[in-house]
């Protein structure tokens, strides 16, 4: 072993202290402290609230606890999230409602990076947030019942192997999609209505209240169908692909970093968000008010056939780059927080455990004793070492399985 500093004995028994406040340092500390285990040992500071004592003594109550608390997480991811990618949404929906086949034929933007210096250049830099206060009031019950539901739909259809087909969590997903719209449905249509306002300079300024007022109760679910049409096949293309893709990139021990969760729920937004971008533009043609000289629909196969004969079918895929670009990050970073508050937060309610939250390594001070007698105590200690080596230096160190 390499000598060690009187400094570095110090942060030692500090770092121990944050595990325990015993004032001694076990080999358990130094595997924790290492590197590569540190914030997953921290993290369980967190989760050590048990609600019940064991999985039998879980009734309906308890599940209907478990459902508010994730509810309740889901409400602060869906929040972030949304904040994060808003000025995106802004420009995929300036883009969407842009009309090539109309009476007015001129363009006002070229593309979304245009769209988005105009924007900036006549409204200012808080234009690319217009609509961010009534959208952050909808998205958190939108999120939280959304994730709540496809959590809950993947615990009843999980066998008790703990196994879920690949059907199962697509149908998780389309009722967690189906779910959301009583709230999406609203709070797209005041957000988009929002979001156009600032096309056209006019005295009279537009207000959430005031779309709210001049839409009535039933008007906010103007175009639900067309919200249907793109949420129920996101959700049930979005959480299988995300499950995958978050055991792909979980490592060896099958654990998920914060930055593997990001990429899973990033690389998982873009089939989902692509692939359902003409129910999108219909939904937002139908939702937005018509100017003078435009095109009006009065349904979704209206919408559909309109769209179709005046503006060819590439008209369905406008906005489909921004829309890729705003859900992916968006969905990434909801779903990270998500994972990452369940961790710091949890809460055992005698159900399932989010995937990849844990290493399946145990780091008992049983299983790192040596079963030779002639070791004393050496394994122990280059455990750590050798760990803390990997993970600094970006060495990968052979890995022996017994058999």
């Amino acid at each position: 072993m390499s000598q060690i500093t009187p400094l570095e004995v110090d942060i030692l028994f500090l770092l121990a202290d944050l595990l325990h406040q015993t004032g001694r340092i076990t080999y358990e500390d130094l595997r924790t402290i290492a590197p590569d285990h540190y914030l997953k040992q921290i993290t369980k500071r967190f989760t050590e609230v048990k609600a019940v004592s064991s999985p039998e003594e879980r009734g309906v109550f308890m599940q209907i606890l478990e459902s508010g608390y994730r509810f309740a997480l889901g409400s602060i991811a869906g929040a972030v999230g949304a904040t994060a990618v808003y000025p995106i949404d802004l420009v995929k929906t300036r883009m969407q409602n842009q009309r090539t086949g109309s009476y007015i034929s001129e363009l006002m933007y070229k593309n979304s990076w245009d769209c988005c210096k105009k924007v900036i250049r006549h409204e200012g830099f808080f234009g690319l947030y217009r609509g961010l206060v009534p959208q952050l009031m909808g998205v958190a019950p939108e999120k939280a019942i959304k994730l709540t539901t496809n959590d809950l739909v993947r615990d009843k259809l999980t066998d008790k192997n703990g196994n879920l087909p690949l059907w199962a969590e697509a149908v998780a997903g389309g009722c967690a999609g189906g779910s959301q719209v009583v709230f999406t449905n609203p709070l797209e249509i005041v957000k988009i209505r929002l979001q156009v306002a600032g096309e056209i300079a006019t005295a009279t300024k537009v207000s959430a209240l005031g779309v709210v007022k001049d839409l009535g109760f039933f008007g906010l679910y103007k175009g639900a169908k067309a919200c249907f049409l793109r949420d129920i096949p996101f959700s049930a293309i979005y959480f299988p692909a995300y499950a995958h893709a978050k055991a792909a990139l979980a490592n060896e021990n099958g654990y998920n970093s914060p930055w593997s969760l990001l990429a899973a729920g990033a690389l998982a937004g873009v089939p989902a968000a692509s692939l359902v971008t003409p129910a999108d533009v219909i939904k937002t043609r139908l939702q937005v008010v018509a100017r003078q000289g435009q095109t009006t629909y009065s349904g979704v196969f209206d919408a559909a056939r309109k769209i179709w004969a005046e503006e060819g079918g590439a008209a369905f895929w406008k906005g489909a780059t921004a829309r890729v670009f705003r859900s992916s990050p968006q969905f990434g970073v909801t779903l990270v927080t998500y994972e990452l508050l369940q961790r710091f937060f949890y809460v055992d309610f005698g159900g399932s455990r989010p995937a990849g939250s844990e290493s399946r390594i145990v780091t008992s001070a049983e299983t790192a004793r040596s079963l030779n007698p002639d070791h004393i105590g050496g394994y122990q200690v280059a455990l750590p070492i050798l760990d803390g080596v990997e993970s600094k230096f970006g060495l990968a160190l052979p890995k022996f399985k017994p058999h």
